[in-house]
């Protein structure tokens, strides 16, 4: 027989974990991380605020020893390990994180570079003056009290509070599933705006904030974003910037400092400094020389050293972005309101504030008034035996002890028991003249003040008046002015690439078979200057060469729609004599996709320039460069949209004013005033330039202009080369038929294979066949003829044996500039 007798419940393990999960949820978002609305304190804060209270730490006593602190913290209510309470100590001795410091701390206590505090034995504190504002009159039954963890003494499960701590000294904190997010804010302004909700409890939002304009944050700095902050203070959630206050100063040598005097709140000064260490060492920054840390017992200074020529606004901007000059802070005010966790609103956690001040206030003038009218008692039934004093005296010496004494005076003179116990108590030498006068003038300051305390119980009116003036008091004794500046609106912050980027002149240059490199101008020059010096893979060929700047960005344009923005500074940089990288390390090219248009942008903000596409199904569209400006990089955007059996075969920018001329596959080409193509949107697939027969494609396009007197050449498959001036093309209307290039054969029609528009930077035409032969045609050489007339021979081809790859050689244009100018 089993000697206990055993129930047991049967539960899965998951209800079992949520159960218990769910306890300790609730433990640690009561019990630890997230403040009360009223006093906003978590517990482990409030138990040492009043540990250091109970065992007399007042601002007034000596400096005691942390390590006992924590002891008496940790022994009586929390005991929860060492760490944490010396933790929260440190937190509110820190005046960077605190707006009203709640101890007052002696030795080392951290800094705001996040230097740690030194070990609690070697730290002292005590209170400070206005934390016992915190606890003031806790001891006349102001709040609740609950047995601590052993049962061995109480603790108060709220503080009285006297000011709005939790606004003006604002919270941190992470639980399960919740946390907590409030700035602090500046005393003053706080108790203005509690005042006034107090005595108008409609007010609204925008009145509230006229007293309390936003967060007042201990390190200063500049807070942007006021209607971010309205949200907040209407919702409980919102997102404002923090920005470091800064000034310019003459530094030596004509050099500029920028000065930043304060920081944001939360930010470590020496993360911050070393942050822009970083940018200078990696010269991210240009003009950026160097950055010091020059804080000193007057106040905190960072010192940003910069050429003399640099733009001071640009370095800020930069830094703003890529560093904690400027940081983004997120409103979370969430609070426990009624043992409940609740997002709460400005007005909400005021309201809350108020409602317990009144609690604090009528329980202390009802304990004043219990314990005045006990007195008062006491002191009418001293003055009643004082009148008849011998007889209280004969009756007292007749009786036998004590007791009998004071069932005597109850009984003869209807004494109450507390009354014959007072009067039994008195010595005789306070019987004189002068004592029965002190009675009589106490007895007339109790009854005054209890009808004053009577009215403040009885009258709601009275109430506020009270809590009005002790609020005041509190504001007048321990206010200051605001630190943070308060701006309507979050700055968008413009970095300008030649902050970022040295402005340098480069050669770009893209090959045949995508290979991609910068190179800087000296590379250039000391290899001879040439294209043939270039180093390419073998068999490749360049056929882009670009001069530009580091400044400029590249557009590549791909035969399927899709475009890359690259900026200059981003191409990997070379030596002339590499073959460089392959372009699909630097954009995300796809497998099928093929380059057929390098652009280079010097400024995208150009209104009346757009970019103009060719397809080879004859469709023409026209978009503004301005919509071409994108961050992205790696990842290919539309540019035009293109049907599945349609691509683009070319894209150029051009003005309102130019025209353009296509050439086909079977040798036709029409030539239109690009003033008849509108401008649409960046994904559109713009209209019909030109009627193809099914058979036919265009192959190429060009921008021409009115009484253009440059040349067209074309190659066939079966190398035929012809020379044409654009001239000869007339100017017809968009979508017609267009005109023949080159006189058709009976036998075997022309396909033409490449065009190219000579100019300055046309060189020769290479060409590659079926079966492997590569030739130059040097062009220059074939007689002009007319547009309708038959092209020359130039090439002796094998039966079966046609062109099937074409390509210009570019010519590098010669620089211009003084004799003086250093191109490196």
């Amino acid at each position: 027989m089993s000697l206990f007798n055993q129930d047991y419940m049967q539960m899965s393990v998951r209800d079992v974990y949520r159960s218990r999960f769910s306890d300790y949820a609730r433990y640690i978002i009561l019990s630890r991380a997230i403040p009360d609305v009223r006093d906003g304190l978590k517990p482990v804060q409030r138990r040492v605020l009043y540990s250091m209270y109970k065992e007399r730490n007042l601002p007034d006593r000596p400096y005691r020893k942390s390590a006992k602190t924590v002891g008496d913290v940790m022994g009586n209510y929390h005991p929860h390990g060492d760490s944490s309470i010396y933790e929260t100590m440190v937190n509110l001795v820190q005046n960077h994180k605190m707006r009203e410091p709640l101890i007052d701390g002696h030795g080392h206590w951290g800094t705001v570079d996040g230097d740690s505090a030194a070990a609690m034995r070697y730290t002292e504190a005590r209170l400070t003056e206005i934390s016992t504002e915190m606890l003031r009159d806790i001891e006349k039954d102001t709040v609740d009290f609950i047995p601590n963890y052993d049962n061995t003494t109480k603790e108060p499960t709220i503080l009285p509070s006297r000011f709005p701590n939790l606004l003006v000294n604002g919270v941190t904190g992470i639980s399960i599933g919740f946390a907590t997010e409030i700035p602090t804010h500046n005393l003053r302004e706080v108790i203005k705006g509690s005042i006034a909700l107090l005595n108008n409890p409609d007010i609204t939002l925008d009145e509230l904030m006229t007293y309390i304009p936003g967060p007042d944050l201990p390190l200063g700095g500049i807070i942007q974003g006021k209607s971010e902050i309205k949200k907040a203070y209407r919702t409980g959630s919102g997102r404002i910037v923090i920005r470091s206050k800064t000034h310019v100063e003459k530094g030596k040598q004509g050099r500029q400092l920028i000065v930043i005097d304060e920081i944001p709140y939360t930010v470590k000064k020496k993360a911050l400094v070393q942050q822009i260490d970083e940018e200078i060492i990696d010269k991210n920054v240009d003009g950026l020389l160097e950055v010091r840390d020059e804080t000193d017992r007057e106040g905190l200074r960072i010192v940003l050293e910069v050429r003399k020529d640099a733009e001071i606004e640009g370095i800020l901007n930069y830094l703003y972005k890529k560093t904690d000059l400027q940081i983004s802070y997120s409103f979370n005010m969430l609070v426990i309101s009624d043992t409940h966790p609740k997002q709460m609103g400005l007005k909400e956690i005021l309201q809350a504030y108020i409602e317990h001040q009144k609690e604090v206030v009528t329980r202390r003038t009802q304990y004043d008034y219990d314990k005045a009218e006990k007195r008062l008692h006491i002191v009418e039934g001293i003055i009643k035996a004082i009148s008849i004093l011998r007889e209280v005296i004969d009756t007292i010496m007749d009786s036998d002890g004590r007791e009998d004494a004071r069932e005597n005076l109850i009984s003869k003179y209807d004494f109450t028991y507390e009354q014959a116990e007072a009067i039994l108590d008195i010595r005789l030498h306070q019987l004189t003249r002068l004592d029965i006068k002190k009675y009589e003038k106490e007895e007339k300051e109790l009854l005054k003040k209890l009808k004053e305390w009577n009215a403040i119980l009885t009258s709601e009116k009275q109430l506020k008046k009270v809590i009005e003036k002790e609020l005041a008091e509190i504001g007048e004794k321990y206010g200051n002015e605001r630190r943070t500046v308060i701006q309507d609106e979050i700055e968008t912050i413009e970095v300008d690439i030649s902050i970022t980027v040295p402005s340098e002149d480069v050669i770009v240059t893209l090959s045949e078979d995508l290979y991609i490199k910068r190179v800087s101008l000296r590379s250039f020059t000391s290899s001879g200057g040439t294209l043939e010096t270039a180093g390419v893979k073998e068999g490749d060929k360049i056929k882009y060469f670009l001069r530009v700047n580091t400044i400029h960005s590249l557009l590549l344009f791909t035969n399927d729609g899709m475009y890359y923005q690259v900026p200059i500074h981003e191409i990997p940089d070379a030596r002339w004599k590499d073959p460089g990288t392959a372009l699909v390390n630097v954009v995300g090219l796809g497998k099928d996709q093929k380059i057929i248009g390098v652009i280079p942008i010097e400024d995208f903000n150009q209104p009346e320039v757009f970019v103009h596409f060719a397809t080879s199904k004859g469709m023409v569209k026209k978009t503004a460069l301005t919509e071409y400006a994108t961050n992205y990089k790696k990842r290919g955007i539309a540019a035009v949209k293109v049907k599945e059996d349609d691509r683009v075969v070319q894209v150029f920018l051009a003005g309102a004013n130019d025209q353009m001329l296509m050439v086909s596959k079977e040798g036709m080409a029409i030539q239109f005033a690009l003033k008849e193509v509108n401008p649409m949107g960046r994904n559109t697939a713009g209209v019909k330039a030109m009627k193809l027969s099914d058979t036919d494609d265009m192959i190429d396009a060009f921008v021409t202009k009115e009484e253009d007197e440059r040349v067209l050449a074309i190659l066939t498959t079966d190398g035929t080369v012809k020379r044409i001036y654009v001239s000869d093309f007339l100017v017809q209307a968009r979508g017609g038929k267009g005109l023949l290039v080159i006189r058709k054969r009976k036998t075997k029609p022309h396909r033409l294979i490449y065009v190219l528009l000579e100019s300055d930077t046309a060189g020769d035409l290479y060409f590659v066949t079926n079966k492997g032969q590569e030739a130059i045609v040097p062009v220059d050489t074939i007689d002009i003829s007319d547009q309708g007339g038959a092209g020359k021979d130039l090439l002796s081809l094998e039966k079966g044996e046609e062109v099937i790859r074409a390509y210009q050689r570019p010519i590098i244009p010669e620089e211009k500039h003084d004799e003086d100018q250093d191109i490196s």
